[in-house]
């Protein structure tokens, strides 16, 4: 057994901690503050309760079908019930373990697995989280239990075994995704168009003021997602080194450029800048950037920085205007748009060294060829995510029902599903 590296181990819990801080209090109150008053205090128990119960369907089963060998399409059961993980500790200590064991792809790690499955835990339950953007204010907090559960096992864990698991397809294909474009934002944007059609417009979309009922909250939401999103890109190099660094300044510079592209844009065509489009510029460069954080120069996250927060400008404010789908808090048109253009744009803009190992020492370069290999990622993601996730809606709403009736959506949810309300 490899010994586990200390500074490494170290780095991992601070970021483990920064990424559950996205979702409680980050998403929480992100959301919160765009909803209006009457369903403030459900919007925040939603994701609230998805970090509970996601990281119960990651221990029971959700990381064993993510990251155990099976096959290349979804792991094994050895880790159901995390079973076996007992087996790292050595003398009262606790030792590293190799990833992907017993398959061509085995990666040896540097920091116990216990470490390395609750960072991933964390990432499990910040992807349901974001869905619940695109259908904000009229969902029934049962359905939405449920659909959280199979939405977990059934999209999540599926997509994040081919792409990080060392003999997942996506994997051998040799498309990457550094921190979860693909997995993470492309998956959730997805589910949650899919929800936002299916589930239908809010009563009086577009008849009556729908404005946020505190855009402080959302500032707050979105400065601790900045933070946190550090510990989501700089953690995905899985320990405190060089690559580590790199995404930690790309991320930063993504971050900025997303939210003054975004800024500059809505100044020029409505000739003010206002707080909530330049908080989601900075989310939509956060998103673009994920993907290549461990993969790209700074000049490289600049370009995907702008890149992101001109293209999900255009997709919220015209292209939805457009179209008249009711996506509540835009988890398609950020999450979704970023992370298309981010896996895209690593495919073009990736600098070699930067990931260069022993097995592979050109790392992964830009090129038309890697293009067309995140190209076909992105592609079978987004179909089998609107697939199963309108499957998943359709069981859903013919069993308890996904959205609450119109009296109880004109009342709010505090209300009607928590019995609570802001004073």
């Amino acid at each position: 057994m490899q010994a586990i590296n200390t500074g490494d181990t170290a780095w991992m819990l601070v970021s483990t901690a920064f990424v559950i801080m996205m979702t409680v209090p980050g998403i929480a109150l992100f959301y919160a503050g765009m909803v209006r008053r009457k369903n403030v205090l459900s919007t925040m128990v939603q994701s609230f309760a998805i970090c509970c119960l996601a990281s119960v369907v990651w221990m029971i089963c959700g990381y064993s079908l993510a990251f155990t060998p099976g096959t290349s399409w979804i792991g094994g059961m050895s880790r159901f019930f995390l079973n076996g993980l007992v087996e790292h500790f050595h003398n009262g200590s606790d030792s590293a373990f190799i990833l992907g064991a017993g398959t061509a792809g085995a990666t040896p790690m540097t920091i116990p697995e216990s470490v390395f499955l609750t960072f991933q835990m964390s990432f499990s339950v910040i992807a349901p989280a974001i869905i619940t953007g695109a259908f904000a204010e009229r969902i029934k907090f049962s359905a939405l239990c449920l659909f959280v559960v199979l939405w977990s096992l059934l999209v999540y864990a599926p997509i994040a075994h081919w792409v990080w698991s060392p003999n997942g397809w996506v994997a051998a294909l040799g498309a990457v995704d550094f921190a979860g474009g693909t997995v993470v934002h492309i998956n959730a944007g997805i589910a949650g168009l899919v929800c936002a059609l299916m589930i239908g417009k809010r009563n009086g979309f577009r008849r009556e003021d729908m404005s946020p009922h505190n855009l402080a909250y959302a500032i707050i939401g979105a400065s601790l997602l900045w933070i946190g999103w550090f510990g989501f890109n700089a953690g995905s190099a899985f320990g405190a080194n060089g690559r580590a660094g790199m995404a930690m300044l790309t991320t930063q510079i993504a971050t900025a450029a997303g939210a003054l592209a975004w800024m500059m844009l809505e100044w020029f065509y409505t000739k003010k800048p206002t707080a909530l489009g330049i908080i989601s510029g900075a989310v939509s460069g956060l998103v673009g950037i994920t993907p290549a954080a461990g993969f790209v120069l700074p000049v490289g996250a600049l370009v995907i920085g702008l890149v992101s927060g001109v293209i999900c400008f255009w997709s919220v404010s015209v292209i939805k205007r457009r179209l008249g789908y009711d996506d509540s808090l835009d988890a398609f048109g950020i999450h979704g748009v970023g992370g298309i253009v981010g896996a895209l744009l690593t495919g073009v803009l990736a600098y070699g060294p930067l990931s260069a190992t022993e097995a592979s020492p050109g790392g992964v370069v830009g090129s038309f060829s890697q293009l067309l290999k995140q190209a076909e990622a992105v592609g079978v993601t987004i179909i089998w995510c609107a697939i199963v996730t309108a499957f998943i809606v359709v069981i859903i709403d013919r069993t308890v029902g996904m959205r609450v009736t119109r009296d109880e959506e004109l009342e709010g949810l505090d209300m009607t599903q928590h019995g609570e309300r802001l004073n």
